[in-house]
């Protein structure tokens, strides 16, 4: 009998999450949790992670605030990039849809609905995932980059100099950059790209399971270690590891990976025997490391070992025209599931404007949604903005910008500093505002790391 493809169901009504199981079951393996923490303890014990997540927005410990869905949202893609999550939620304002959907969610579906429509949004999902489950010629000639801008062409640079280099290399840049492909190609470029390379994501496993992970573990190490089993660096032999989202490995296995980093040597969990690993380290983050030593979060010296090689991957805003080669990438490379479709002159100017927070994430699932609604139409300007976080990204006017700053200079009680310190409370108030008052999400969206979010918030409360 052949596999039913997984599904995760995340409500924390049951009556909901039961009828829903029942009715989705011929088609799918369904697993239920009914809070955002329940759903983490479910996908660590699954032998392997769910191709789907139905969740809703509304959950413990306040199922009246989108909070707790718009985390878990995050931290799903954080355990699978590759997940297609879809939002089955009643807290269905505009604001909720677009922020969602910036986040990672593949689609926003209101409650109730009809099953019918359920199982095809599901199955649609499905048949998307597929397709990029198999690779084309064209991505594995290019590494899978798509881009002609400037800052493109500087990182393809770096990735072509540093790919044979024996030495670590960190990988920075916003969430949906790339940075997991970027890291891939750094491999697949190398002399050593016959040899394995291995992911895991350092935010996605308690200390203990991070710690078994990485450098294996012996019989009975811990509860539950039933055989003996190699790690992440053992496996990896003479070819990769990618460390991905670094940034949050906790700080009591910061010392285990320098001690990796300097000599190779590392134990098994639970053995004494020293081994040798020989694998390249390259390590991902979205995380400023540098603000996270000052901070006491992250080790300085593991930061000077990590960061011998480093590559600032771009965000969308910064690459030009390459929002328009993406775009037709992705219609391209979806074509047989009907979502070409095209833009006039006003939707391609809002195209071009458009800053896309969640970057290449976010534009491929507009192509994807868009696509889906208006298969071979043209596209005005109000169905592109309907698909848009536009109130976060809007540029005010440059001659009037201009001409507010003199007025504000010609002014005799004039204060850079007060005006400075304005305009930064402004934009944290809207961030918080925009992530209903999440301060991970809050600074993702600022850019900046979250006790440095944390810091500035205390700082403009005394002011």
């Amino acid at each position: 009998m052949t596999n039913l493809p997984s599904l995760l169901l995340v409500d924390d009504d049951s009556l909901i999450s039961e009828s829903l199981a029942f009715v989705l079951k011929e088609d799918f393996t369904v697993y239920i949790a009914d809070s955002r923490d329940e759903a983490k303890r479910l996908l660590y014990k699954l032998p392997t992670l769910p191709e789907l997540a139905l969740i809703d927005l509304g959950l413990p410990p306040d199922p009246e605030k989108p909070d707790e869905g718009f985390a878990l949202v995050s931290e799903l893609l954080t355990f699978n990039p590759s997940i297609k999550i879809l939002i089955l939620s009643g807290q269905d304002t505009q604001e909720n849809v677009r922020h969602a959907l910036t986040l990672g969610a593949v689609d926003f579906i209101p409650k109730l609905c009809d099953m019918e429509l359920l199982k095809t949004r599901l199955k649609h999902q499905l048949m998307i995932l597929e397709a990029e489950q198999q690779p084309t010629k064209t991505k594995k000639e290019k590494c899978g980059m798509i881009g002609q801008s400037p800052v493109m062409k500087t990182l393809l640079t770096q990735i072509q100099q540093f790919a044979n280099l024996p030495f670590s290399v960190l990988v920075q840049g916003k969430s949906g950059t790339g940075k997991e492909l970027v890291a891939q190609c750094l491999h697949t470029q190398s002399e050593h790209n016959k040899a394995p390379c291995l992911t895991v994501n350092c935010a996605a496993f308690t200390t203990e399971l991070l710690e078994a992970q990485l450098f294996g573990h012996a019989k009975g190490a811990f509860t539950g270690a039933n055989t003996a089993r190699s790690g992440f660096f053992e496996d990896a032999g003479e070819g990769s590891l990618i460390l991905d989202e670094i940034g949050d490995m906790p700080l009591q296995l910061q010392s285990k990976l320098l001690r990796v980093l300097e000599n190779g040597e590392y134990y098994r969990l639970g053995e004494t025997r020293v081994r040798q690993s020989k694998a390249r380290i390259i390590a991902s983050t979205n995380r400023n490391l540098h603000e996270e030593v000052k901070s006491g979060q992250f080790r300085g010296d593991l930061y000077h070992r990590l960061s011998v090689l480093t590559i600032k991957v771009p965000p969308l805003s910064e690459r030009d025209n390459d929002n328009f080669l993406l775009l037709n990438y992705f219609q391209a490379f979806y074509a047989k599931m009907g979502t070409l479709f095209q833009l006039d002159e006003e939707a391609k100017q809002s195209w071009q404007k458009y800053h896309f927070p969640g970057n290449i994430r976010e534009l491929r699932n507009i192509v994807i949604r868009i696509g889906a609604k208006y298969s071979n139409q043209l596209i005005n300007k109000t169905q592109l903005e309907e698909e848009l976080e536009i109130q976060l990204t809007q540029k005010p006017s440059t001659d009037n910008y201009e001409q507010s700053i003199l007025n504000q200079l010609n002014q005799d009680n004039f204060s850079l500093d007060e005006v400075l310190l304005e305009r930064e409370r402004r934009y944290i108030n809207a961030a918080m505002e925009s992530s209903k008052g999440n301060l991970s999400q809050a600074a993702r969206i600022l850019g900046i790391n979250r006790t440095t979010l944390y810091s500035k918030m205390q700082r403009l409360s005394k002011t």
